[in-house]
């Protein structure tokens, strides 16, 4: 009699070994029950996110963390030269002004600053977290849906600055380029274009000017609050002097690789992956054009005596900025002769210009209203 155990008696520890290493994998991996993964709380996850390039077609994902790039500042203070210089860059997408996170932001602001809103939402179970993340994927999807595909997103909403510090809590790796114009030419493009944004008197330098200083300066701390490594401010004047400068300063700024394309943003008008522009944006006129003077000094000689007499009072950020309140014309600075040279272009040439602005149906006649603080209600209207 063989005292070895039999081949079935061999057989069966091995397939309860088996069976048991199998338990503790299921246990591992929360098939089973788990008490310690039990006490976890449930949380909604959303799929990745992407778009996919209609030429080349890449995948790029798009998330809350990515860098995007915010372009603000009062209107008519160059925010769409910035735009339009960054969007003939190969590797950044602006696009148009999309209107509508403003507006979004907006409510956002009603609610906040409504005691019986925030109750009423709260109650409704829309705690912080849940607004802030709403917010958020809704302004990252209209940012990376609304254009071409790119590496590097951007947005030009110039009013968004006046909540940088909260855009910077929804998108934490963000950076803003904060445009600065002299007032007075800020504002005589304003009247001059009839450029309608709520509160702006369009009839009176004075009022306007007031509502310069006091837009401005909320943009400005806004952008001391965010912090210099987060918030670069551009000064108009000095780009159009010196667009190859503070484009490598802008560019280094942003992390993004340095390319001549920027410098020549008028050859990718309306081009695939250039630059898009749109009808209704009053700006679209003069960035057909190349980098040039024509727009630094028409101000001069057209403020009324007594406005300019009380220019200090009236602005006192003229100053804060570093522009001189009490010179009645200015002097900016030597241009790049690259820039002399496309001044002489554009004003030799100016029927074509305008030939080109017909033929890209970008008329002036075209009514933009553009939104501001209402010191009424102290919200983003339009």
């Amino acid at each position: 009699m063989s005292l070895l155990p039999s081949r079935g008696a061999r057989r069966g520890p091995i397939i309860c070994f088996i069976g048991l290493v199998f338990i503790v994998a299921l246990y591992e991996l929360g098939i089973i029950c788990n008490p310690k993964k039990d006490q976890l709380t449930p949380i909604m996850v959303t799929k990745e996110k992407y778009v996919i390039g209609e030429n080349d077609r890449q995948t790029y994902p798009y998330d809350r963390s990515m860098p995007l790039i915010f372009i603000g500042g009062v209107p008519r203070s160059g925010t769409t030269l910035m735009r339009a210089m960054l969007d003939a860059h190969p590797e950044v997408r602006c696009g148009q002004e999309t209107r509508i996170i403003p507006r979004i932001l907006q409510m956002r602001m009603h609610w906040v600053k409504s005691k019986r809103e925030s109750v009423r939402l709260v109650e409704a179970g829309i705690s912080k977290e849940v607004m802030d993340g709403a917010i958020a994927a809704f302004c990252l999807e209209v940012i990376a849906r609304h254009g071409e595909p790119a590496p590097r997103l951007c947005n030009k909403d110039p009013l968004i600055l006046n909540m940088g510090s909260y855009m910077l809590e929804l998108f934490p790796n963000a950076k803003f380029l904060f445009m600065v114009r002299d007032g007075r030419a800020t504002v005589h493009s304003i009247i001059s274009r009839k450029v309608t944004i709520t509160g702006f008197d369009l009839s009176s330098y004075r009022q306007c000017l007031t509502k310069w200083n006091h837009a401005i300066s909320l943009m400005h701390e806004q952008c001391k609050d965010v912090g210099v490594g987060r918030c670069l401010m551009v000064p108009y004047e000095q780009l159009v002097l010196h667009p190859r400068d503070w484009m490598k300063k802008i560019l280094h700024f942003l992390d993004v690789p340095w390319n001549e394309s920027v410098l020549h943003h008028e050859e990718f008008i309306n081009k695939p992956g250039g630059v898009p522009l749109s009808k209704v944006e009053r700006s679209s006129d003069q960035v057909i054009k190349p980098v040039n003077l024509e727009a630094l000094t028409k101000w001069v000689g057209k403020i009324p005596e007594d406005v300019v007499k009380d220019m200090a009072d009236i602005a006192p950020m003229l100053s804060t900025l570093g522009y001189d309140p009490y010179a009645s014309s200015p002097n900016y600075g030597e241009p790049d002769n690259v820039v002399s040279d496309n001044t002489v272009r554009v004003r030799a040439d100016n029927e074509m210009w305008i030939a080109k602005a017909r033929q890209l149906a970008l008329q002036e006649s075209v009514p933009v209203v553009a939104a501001t603080n209402d010191d009424s209600s102290n919200t983003i209207t339009a």
